[in-house]
């Protein structure tokens, strides 16, 4: 990667655009870029498209366009790839291919949104790197560009100058990770409450919850029960608890966890809890007893008994690590002149 200029002008942000772009992917980072200026960043945002026509997206919004691309002849300080539902089609058009290389050139960071992954993979862009890209469609990038380690769990990956991101809005988390890298996390946590969303989605943290990754309940009973957890980790989620909800005894409520869950109730209980727990200390500054109390654990010495058994690290040490939205770094370290590595 090279370094970014010194900030005496606005960073230059080119975002590419063609037909069937996903909405969401150009104007969640485009909001986010143009927020940080309204609050100390400084950052210029233009659209291209290949032949610098408008374009219809997705969603059948008719979008325009700054210039072509082949009018950027500047270096962007930040190229934005999005995606779109139909890559099988975009990853075989030679000339978006031929743009997405060109930009890449010229640009001191590249970052993917969602399927993006899939026109930097079929660029070559990604040969040898690690990438994320949305988890349905992580097995497919996987299998159809084999040079590319696919992280499917991640919000967000960065290797070298590139940066691949997993859903929609996780390019929003990508984008606030920019703004931090290159403004500093005040700038980012303004932006971020102005857009009331987290900034603390660090890029290494899941796509997934704990409520999305268990299986399903095939007892409608059950699953109302696990709705009820999630939905209040404080309230009362005791096996008797549970049981006298979903209409049951204890001893049959434990067999359901164990066949359908392949956990336990207290198990499942404080995996939910945790999650809440963590959520709250990478989005906020409430004390560990406020913390404890709304996530179900009571007191800060049962919280620091959970996060010490379940993550090796106490809340405090957890909170610290987690204040900024940077995600790990799987290249080779640049040289002193910053220069960019292939």
């Amino acid at each position: 990667m090279k370094d970014t200029p010194s900030g005496r002008k606005p960073l230059l942000v080119t975002v590419l655009v063609f037909p069937g772009v996903r909405l969401l992917d150009v104007t969640g980072p485009i909001e986010v870029f143009a927020s940080a200026n309204d609050f100390g960043g400084r950052y210029r945002v233009r659209t291209v498209s290949p032949d610098g026509a408008d374009v219809v997206t997705a969603a059948g919004t008719g979008m325009s366009v700054d210039m072509p691309a082949t009018q950027a002849q500047d270096v962007s300080d930040v190229v934005v790839v999005p995606g779109g539902p139909e890559w099988p089609s975009l990853v075989k058009d030679d000339a978006l291919l031929d743009t997405v290389r060109e930009l890449d050139a010229r640009s001191r960071r590249t970052a993917s949104i969602c399927t993006g992954a899939f026109l930097l993979a079929a660029a070559g862009l990604l040969d040898g790197r690690t990438a994320t890209t949305h988890w349905r469609f992580a097995d497919q990038l996987a299998l159809r560009y084999p040079r590319v380690t696919v992280a499917a769990d991640p919000l967000f990956v960065r290797d070298g100058h590139i940066m691949t991101s997993a859903g929609v809005s996780s390019g929003i988390d990508l984008s606030l990770a920019l703004v931090e890298e290159q403004f500093g996390a005040d700038v980012a946590r303004s932006v971020a409450k102005d857009m009331v969303v987290f900034m603390q989605r660090p890029g290494g943290q899941s796509q997934f919850s704990v409520r999305t990754q268990s299986p399903r309940a095939r007892q409608e009973m059950l699953r109302r029960v696990l709705d009820t957890v999630a939905e209040d980790p404080s309230a009362d989620h005791s096996l008797a608890s549970m049981a006298r909800r979903a209409g049951v005894s204890p001893r049959h409520m434990t067999r359901l966890f164990h066949e359908e869950m392949t956990t336990t109730p207290a198990r499942y209980v404080e995996r939910i809890r945790m999650e809440a727990a963590q959520a709250m200390l990478e989005g906020g500054d409430d004390p560990m007893a406020t913390v404890a109390r709304r996530t179900g654990f009571g007191s800060p010495e049962s919280l620091r008994r959970a996060f010490t058994r379940n993550l090796g690290v106490t809340p405090g040490t957890y909170r610290a690590r987690f204040r900024t939205t940077e995600a790990a770094d799987t290249s080779d370290p640049t040289d002193s002149a910053g220069v960019r590595h292939p």
